[in-house]
């Protein structure tokens, strides 16, 4: 999916200051309690995916995927854009791309943004069978869909104060691998964020902030203060990781500061011309040598693989975030 890349840190650093402190209001906002995160629905939410196949562009799976997530989300939100893109990619080849903007309170000024990737990998290039077969993605692709579907489904029964939109955006994972017989293709990864970054849904848009959720279904998943997240949108950060902690889940949501990741955050932070400042939660793993999800990328990312518990710890945090603002 992606890789941690240090040499960026000179260009995503320059510029940034240290955030000033900020003073503690006299009369603290009385915290408002959001729904209850049902992580069975986002865990049905995730297999409905996963039966389809692997989602990889240009396949049956992909097309008829894409058609229920759009469907689905039609039936909880109040408006749905599909965004399409013919995106090449590393191998030459014609990505037909969808991203799926859906929205609660499209003309509400005051808005957010969820989003998560639902294409799969086409190969399985850190396994050591089958590398060219492409994999479930239920981790990398469906988790992060299924919580955003459930929350989605949980906005319909009570809908936030503020607009809210959900993007789930196609073709993250077709990057090249780092043992590839095509000439080296820069950014390879995460091109349907890149092109919403920079043909943006509406002209004018602008979001407080976005948060983006990414391999949210491993068990004992560990959640970490990623770089460029931090650099981005360290108030962002602060107040999920903060509501985290208070709703139970810091064992799960750490404040452990770790490398930059290329993911969707970094091309719509560094795209977007500072529009949507948004934060990335990635499972970290200090074990595997990639630092990611331990099925990263091998057939063995598959629905079984799934926690509940992690589902939950994620789509309740988000849940208590919005409704909080």
């Amino acid at each position: 999916m992606k890789h941690l890349l240090i040499a960026l840190l000179t260009l995503i650093l320059i510029g940034c200051t240290s955030e000033p402190k900020v003073k503690k209001a006299k009369n603290p906002k009385k915290k408002v309690e959001a729904p209850i995160f049902n992580q069975d629905s986002a865990y049905n939410f995730i297999a409905s995916q996963v039966a389809f196949g692997p989602r990889v562009p240009n396949t049956k799976g992909h097309i008829a995927c894409g058609e229920y997530l759009i469907e689905t989300l039609r039936s909880y939100c109040d408006t749905v854009i599909v965004q399409e893109a013919q995106l090449t990619a590393f191998d030459g080849n014609v990505l037909n791309s969808k991203n799926i903007i859906a929205s609660f309170k499209p003309t509400r000024a005051k808005r957010i943004m969820l989003c998560a990737h639902w294409d799969t990998r086409p190969f399985a290039d850190q396994d050591t069978e089958d590398t060219n077969k492409a994999i479930d993605g239920a981790n990398d692709g469906a988790s992060g869909v299924g919580v955003l579907l459930e929350i989605a489904r949980q906005f319909s029964l009570k809908k936030p104060n503020i607009g809210v939109d959900i993007i789930l955006f196609d073709a993250e994972d077709y990057g090249q691998p780092a043992v590839s017989d095509y000439p080296r293709m820069e950014h390879s990864y995460c091109l349907g964020s890149q092109y919403w970054a920079t043909h943006l849904h509406k002209s004018n848009y602008f979001a407080k902030y976005g948060i983006l959720l990414d391999m949210v279904g491993g068990k004992n998943a560990v959640f970490t203060q990623e770089l460029a997240s931090l650099t981005f949108a360290p108030k962002v950060l602060k107040k999920v990781w903060n509501t985290a902690a208070e709703l139970g889940y810091g064992n799960t949501f750490q404040f452990k500061k770790t490398n930059l990741i290329i993911d969707d955050h970094l091309y719509i932070n560094n795209l977007a011309q500072g529009r949507v400042p948004t934060i990335d939660i990635i499972e970290y793993n200090e074990v595997t040598e990639s630092h990611f999800y331990e099925h990263w990328h091998t057939h063995k990312d598959k629905l079984e693989n799934i926690d509940k518990n992690t589902l939950k710890a994620v789509g309740q945090t988000v849940l208590q975030v919005v409704y909080n603002e």
